[in-house]
């Protein structure tokens, strides 16, 4: 008994017959090479995938081939990866302090500590890390959403005065416009925080502010995360002409890369961008903050 085949098709039988081989050899060859076939286009997936995605280990090579369909374990990438030598390579560079808690402003209790967010826009946490330029620092502060960890408010600037928190402040009020009374947000108790121009624009929108206890940097680790992910895939290794050029580039990783592309493990390897998505309809397009709303008089 026969099946039909579509147009064009023929049985490995009949194709046996036709070039005057047996069955059994041709099975013996199928198992010799196609192995190694297989091995050879799961290289080239592994190769691709980490030459795009230069500073993922081989765990997220391992979901981002898989999302293209291939199915194989952390340790037969993590084989292919050494073999290939496509590991990628981590250093530690200088830090600069970015956080001055010697202040008189006032410095409020850490409400985040055990809070466990259950949907968006309920926990923001913000920081402040150093951008090495060519010839001097710049400074960048980030407003995260503890939930989707997505990057929902950026500003880069040379100086550390309250304006630069402020900035990235309001982009994250005005493309998230949260609700008011329904969000924390957890900062460090850096003078940028806790000065009274941040802690008007806060109570302004009715949200409650929360700090770190002092000298323990896991009561922010979402923000940590981020920083060191934006160090090790973005900055270490680039050399920023000026700060223009910084903010172009760091720009485009935050925006295009981090929320929208990079897998992120706590999110069952999804981006924040595609993990927002999956969850219930919310707010409308993101705008852009204006000049208008900033204004900082903090030092």
């Amino acid at each position: 008994m026969t099946t039909s085949l579509p147009q064009g098709e023929l049985t490995i039988e009949r194709m046996c017959a036709l070039v005057g081989v047996s069955r059994a050899g041709y099975y013996r060859a199928w198992a010799a090479s196609a192995p190694r076939a297989e091995e050879t286009g799961l290289r080239d997936a592994i190769q691709r995938a980490a030459i795009a995605n230069r500073h993922y280990g081989y765990r997220r090579i391992m979901i981002e081939i898989g999302r293209a369909g291939w199915s194989v374990n952390h340790k037969r990438v993590l084989r292919l990866m050494r073999q290939d030598n496509l590991l990628c390579l981590r250093r530690r560079s200088f830090v600069p302090a970015t956080t001055d808690s010697n202040h008189g402003w006032r410095v409020v209790p850490n409400l985040a500590r055990h809070m466990v967010p259950t949907g968006l826009d309920q926990l923001w946490v913000a920081d402040i890390t150093y951008i090495r330029l060519q010839e001097e620092f710049a400074y960048l502060a980030i407003v995260l959403d503890a939930f989707s960890r997505r990057v929902v408010g950026w500003a880069l600037a040379a100086h550390l005065q309250a304006s630069l928190a402020i900035d990235a402040l309001t982009m994250a009020l005005v493309s998230r416009k949260p609700a008011p009374g329904t969000l924390i947000h957890h900062s460090d108790r850096g003078v940028q925080y806790a000065c009274g121009d941040y802690t008007e624009l806060l109570e302004r929108h009715d949200i409650q502010p929360s700090m770190s206890r002092i000298g323990n940097p896991y009561d922010n680790a979402k923000a940590e995360s981020f920083i060191k992910t934006l160090k090790h895939e973005e900055v270490d290794g680039r050399a920023y002409r000026d700060i223009d050029h910084a903010r172009s580039s760091i720009g485009a990783f935050i925006e295009q890369v981090y929320n929208r592309q990079r897998l992120h493990s706590a999110l069952a390897y999804r981006p924040p961008a595609e993990f927002e998505a999956s969850l219930q309809p919310r707010r409308a397009a993101v705008q852009q903050p204006s000049a208008a709303e900033i204004n900082p008089t903090c030092p």
